[in-house]
């Protein structure tokens, strides 16, 4: 591709990380992994961080660990507000821990939720709500809260595309009890695979690191917030079960990676912020086409371009002179989730209309940004965007 969505930010120093752990000879769940775990919870300014082998299984365990918590577990039938557009894994581990989904529209600007219909959507059922933070854009946390107020309402975050965003000076994934963060390949930092989930509360972390790990007692300090404290004997401990957990343990290799990019992630979030002053300058001369409005200091895992009412052009026909001219696109996110079938197992309701969520699905897409400067490949983007915007005036 010529624009792609994604690249590599890796360099000799990540190559001689899995080098390093190749010649180690051990390569499941190990040293590197809890150094990367130190490391990252640290850049966020929080507790703890608990790396998994992907973002979806973040997702998983953050909302696995909800039931298991000593005071209020998060039970069967119990109501978690969701937006209408984010990724499947937002979801699915709602609906298989018997979690009935509440969805609500986003703001047509933001991305992110449309605040006044979540006010409204909140009944005596909620019991979560769940912020995700839009193609690395934060929510309004300040408002958020407003709107829990003294409810007992837990929030969450599925970080996933945003970090190193931050609101009011505060890294996004940390608003929440928990949070969920992605080091994929198409994401702001790549380990392959990968992810972490991060909290300051020291019981969810001991559950956390059970859950992981076969739900075993293996891997928790001799005194812990789940179980009585551990025999000395590590025979005695070594199967020893308490929660029904799963193996979602990253590979020694995904952790020694993360140390190498966590330490360029500063330079990449600028230099994709960079990219975006360059890019919504671009985006006026363009009033066809809205991007996404930022709240506190995005990311910005990507662009998104969202055709307007009187655009007088499809997006069909955008997408596809775009992909001719070798430029990577995707819808935004999975569009509007309310659509999909799998809805059908699904215990769920829908609070209000959701149609700025539709609007997103019918006619908006995302493009990529980089940790490199975009020069050419915005040259090449205003050329397509130019001739459609001709078009649209014959």
């Amino acid at each position: 591709m010529s624009y792609p969505l994604a690249n590599s930010a890796w360099d000799h120093e990540e190559y001689e990380a899995l080098q390093s752990v190749i010649q180690s000879g051990m390569f499941t769940m190990g040293q590197k992994v809890a150094e990367f775990e130190k490391a990252f919870a640290e850049y966020l300014g929080s507790k703890y961080c608990v790396m998994v082998n992907s973002g979806s299984s973040a997702n998983l365990i953050m909302i696995a660990a909800l039931r298991y918590k000593s005071q209020s577990p998060l039970l069967p039938g119990a109501e978690v507000i969701v937006p209408a557009v984010s990724w499947s894994t937002t979801y699915y581990p709602l609906y298989q821990y018997g979690l009935k989904l509440r969805f609500v529209d986003i703001d047509r600007d933001t991305l992110n939720y449309d605040l006044e219909k979540l006010r409204e959507a909140i009944t005596p059922e909620t019991k979560a709500i769940m912020a995700v933070n839009l193609l690395g854009n934060p929510n309004d946390f300040k408002k958020i809260n407003e709107i829990i107020g003294e409810r007992d309402i837990l929030l969450l975050e599925d970080n996933c595309e945003s970090m190193g965003a931050t609101y009011e000076g505060q890294q996004t994934g940390t608003f929440g009890l928990m949070g969920t963060f992605s080091s994929f390949f198409s994401h702001h930092i790549s380990t392959m695979e990968g992810g972490m989930v991060s909290t300051d509360d020291e019981e969810i972390y001991h559950i956390l690191l059970a859950l992981r790990a076969h739900g075993w007692t293996r891997n928790l300090p001799k005194k812990n917030r789940i179980t009585s404290e551990k025999s000395d004997d590590p025979f005695t401990e070594a199967f020893r079960f308490i929660l029904p957990g799963y193996n979602l343990r990253p590979l020694e290799m995904s952790g020694a990676l993360g140390l190498a990019q966590l330490r360029k992630l500063p330079m990449i979030v600028e230099e994709r912020r960079k990219n975006a002053e360059r890019f919504l300058d671009l985006m006026q001369k363009y009033p066809y086409l809205r991007t996404q409005k930022e709240i506190g200091k995005s990311s910005w895992f990507g662009f998104s371009l969202i055709l307007e009412p009187d655009a007088g052009i499809t997006r069909a026909s955008l997408v596809a002179a775009l992909s001719d001219a070798k430029i990577d696109t995707r819808p935004v996110v999975a569009g509007n989730f309310a659509k999909n079938e799998v809805l059908k197992w699904f215990d769920y309701s829908i609070a209000g209309s959701i149609e700025n969520a539709e609007m997103i699905d019918t006619d908006g897409f995302f493009i990529g940004n980089h940790h490199f400067p975009l020069d050419q490949e915005f040259a090449l983007l205003s050329t397509k965007l130019t001739q459609h915007q001709n078009k649209r005036c014959e």
